[in-house]
């Protein structure tokens, strides 16, 4: 028992007690203070000596727990389970660093994490840990996942998975638009996808072997009056296109189903960001509006941790039955640990509450950001849906002058030119707001706001 582990708290960071203890550790393990096996102090016994509450320890370690440091023997305490070597002494005083630590990160895709009931995750853990262990993966997916993911969707989404439609585990949303391309689609066929858009996805689909055909955006989303002829598929965002954060309207959700049954190819939805939406009416997922054509895919990273690595894929059976064969050809299928977190997070509620909870911390901190950058005059596009906005900038020098200037003074930004394929013809600046807690976004955002403020006032 290591009770006196140095873990030094500064109660007057704006960094949470939690992450703190985490971080030190994480740093005791990487810098040999701790050793594989060795067993932590209880989170009551840490509490005590450091003087914090209960809940700050626990917090901790699940997030530990999660990242795949610690382990819990029942009944007999939590013990260190890895412990990366350290690096070697170097002469470049950068190497092995990154360089994005201690910034302040605006940079959409995070979940909120601090939206997370402690209790609710610790117990949904637990319980997943309580299964035995298997001898053989489903390769559709855990049957407690694949109901509690329909649940989900029909309550939530609006989605009813019925014998229209089948429901799988993934991955994650990429490793599910690898799946589809390499089981519906062969090298050489085209698919089109939203530019600027989500380049993983982009990576999935060459990696297959499969022709990615750009094809712009608007504010209205994907523009489906511009995809040519001749493509197999088209991947978009419709709920909160990435990065520019248009919501796709009926009307073009109609065109493109019209389209996909014209050309007699499919549509892969991305659900990104389609649980958040402000002062706006839902609209209908194009998977219910058409899911003789429509692949719907959605994941655990962005509303709750991107740890589980877990997702769902719903379509109809004969699309659902080639994934399967592709998988028991590959011999892959998702691994089911996550899948059972989630199970067990959604089994008596917590999941829905989770939900419930995220709708009500996230939208103060939205009205957070587009107030501050409201006083400084800038015009602020996706904000009635997901976790992030868009400032426009007019054009790639004032694009990379704001993200430069940000970093130079703490703050992470994302420009919207790491997101292109083709040339690029939209410019500006996308600002996440879950990652970060309410006191580090309210540091964070005015010096945004400055820098993008100076970026448009520029001449170039």
């Amino acid at each position: 028992m290591l009770d006196d582990l140095p873990i030094p708290l500064d109660r007057t960071a704006a960094e949470p007690l939690s992450v703190q203890v985490a971080d030190a550790l994480r740093a005791a393990a990487t810098g040999g203070v701790l050793r594989v096996s060795d067993r932590l102090p209880s989170s009551r016994a840490l509490a005590q000596r450091l003087g914090v509450s209960r809940a700050v320890v626990s917090t901790a370690y699940d997030q530990l727990h999660a990242e795949g440091w610690i382990t819990g023997r029942r009944g007999s305490g939590t013990y260190l389970s890895t412990a990366p070597a350290a690096a070697p002494p170097s002469t470049d005083p950068g190497a092995g660093t990154d360089p994005d630590a201690g910034l302040l990160d605006l940079v959409p895709g995070a979940p909120c994490a601090d939206a997370v009931d402690p209790a609710a995750w610790r117990r949904a853990w637990r319980a997943a840990g309580d299964r035995p262990a298997d001898t053989r993966k489903d390769r559709a997916g855990e049957p407690e996942f694949r109901v509690a993911v329909a649940e989900h969707l029909l309550r939530h989404r609006g989605l009813a998975a019925g014998a229209a439609s089948v429901v799988l585990a993934t991955a994650g949303t990429s490793s599910a638009v690898g799946e589809l391309a390499s089981a519906l689609l062969r090298p050489g066929d085209t698919v089109a996808i939203e530019d600027p858009g989500y380049q993983r996805a982009v990576g999935a689909f060459q990696a297959a072997g499969v022709r990615v055909l750009p094809v712009p955006v608007d504010g209205d989303g994907l523009r489906v009056d511009l995809i040519p002829a001749g493509v197999r598929a088209v991947y978009c965002t419709p709920a909160h296109q990435f990065p520019i954060g248009a919501r796709m309207p009926a009307a073009r959700r109609v065109d493109l189903i019209e389209f996909a049954r014209a050309t007699g190819g499919f549509v892969i939805e991305d659900d990104y960001d389609g649980e958040l939406r402000y002062d706006t009416a839902p609209l209908p997922l194009l998977a219910s509006m058409a899911p003789d054509v429509v692949v719907h895919l959605g994941t655990t990273s962005k509303i709750i941790a991107t740890t589980l690595g877990a997702g769902w894929l719903v379509a109809r059976p004969d699309i659902a039955d080639a994934v399967l064969a592709h998988r028991a050809h590959t011999g892959t299928a998702p691994s089911p640990a996550g899948q059972r977190v989630l199970s067990e997070f959604a089994r008596h509620g917590d999941l829905a509450r989770h939900l419930r909870r995220l709708r009500r911390v996230v939208p103060p901190r939205r009205a957070l950001v587009v107030d501050a950058l409201a006083r400084r005059g800038l015009p602020v596009v996706g904000d009635d849906a997901g976790s992030h906005v868009v400032v426009e900038l007019p054009d790639a020098a004032a694009e990379q002058h704001a993200v430069d200037a940000a970093r130079a003074r703490g703050v992470l930004l994302d420009g919207l030119a790491r997101h292109h394929l083709a040339e690029e013809h939209q410019f500006g600046v996308a600002i996440g707001y879950t990652a970060l807690g309410t006191a580090e976004l309210a540091r964070a955002v005015p010096i945004a706001a400055d820098c993008l403020a100076a970026a448009r006032a520029r001449r170039t």
